[in-house]
């Protein structure tokens, strides 16, 4: 009986993650190992959830994100910023979401109306979307961190805008400085085109990993950068999700590697 539990619980698990898209599975071997050891299909479920896709709320309950005081503090003296024109319609500043001292960064375009209302990045669809490409590679919202190139909503949900994007900036900068990631996954192609100066398309930024020196207190190569798809951009081209599983395959790479 335990052994038919098991078997249905990886069958529904696999479900999902067909279902958005994915056609390859990332397992560290030791993950694979504890499986293997597992007494019981209650043991192989708790195993399982822990890397299986979370909603926002279920972050808030799973283990212990580490704090980070000074970014806390710089979160509580910039959200009523008023330097550009889309606070004249946010409801809530977007900040940011997840570990404060993570190895890896997402860094995304522009709050969404899910996202003003709740004042945290990713809540709709798209990012139901990320938390299971997240997933797919053995990470959570507790083991990385999540922002956008801006902290507000733009009107309609359109891209912001160039003098948007400048002024806003400082603020993106001074989180990845106090986070200090290794490895920052844009998604899309404005956030990418931004950071990395330049007027490629996303189809020639994905694919490389880039050096990132976004600031006077970080060196060049100090972190790696890589470029893909916008959830979003996914639920409307799903023929995009295998290319967006090559590059979360490569950031796993870079990480792990990284990681030595």
């Amino acid at each position: 009986m335990e052994r038919a539990n098991s078997a249905k619980a990886v069958r529904e698990y696999l479900r999902q993650l067909r279902e958005s898209g994915e056609e390859e599975l990332y397992l560290k071997p030791e993950f694979l190992l504890k499986f293997a050891n597992a007494e019981s299909a209650k043991e192989f479920m708790q195993r399982l959830t822990a890397t299986a896709p979370t909603t926002v709320s279920d972050t808030k309950t799973k283990g212990k994100i580490p704090k980070n005081p000074e970014l806390e503090r710089y979160h509580q003296e910039i959200k009523d910023c008023t330097k550009c024109r889309l606070h004249e319609g946010r409801t809530k500043f977007v900040f940011g979401v997840g570990n404060p001292k993570a190895e890896v960064m997402f860094i995304g375009e522009g709050p969404g109306r899910d996202e003003d209302l709740k004042g945290e990045p990713f809540v709709g669809r798209a990012g139901q979307l990320l938390d299971k490409i997240l997933a797919s590679i053995g990470f959570d919202r507790q083991t990385v961190y999540i922002a956008n190139m801006v902290k507000c909503r733009p009107p309609e949900n359109r891209a912001p805008q160039p003098d948007e994007l400048e002024t806003c900036y400082p603020y993106l900068a001074r989180q990845i400085e106090l986070i200090k990631p290794k490895i920052i996954c844009c998604l899309g192609r404005i956030s990418g085109q931004f950071l990395l100066k330049t007027s490629e398309t996303l189809g020639r930024l994905r694919g490389t990993v880039h050096d990132f020196n976004g600031s006077t207190s970080l060196t060049t190569g100090g972190i790696k950068l890589i470029v893909t798809y916008h959830p979003a951009a996914l639920l409307r081209y799903p023929e995009y999700k295998k290319e967006t599983w090559e590059d979360m395959k490569m950031l796993r790479k870079i990480y792990e590697e990284l990681k030595g």
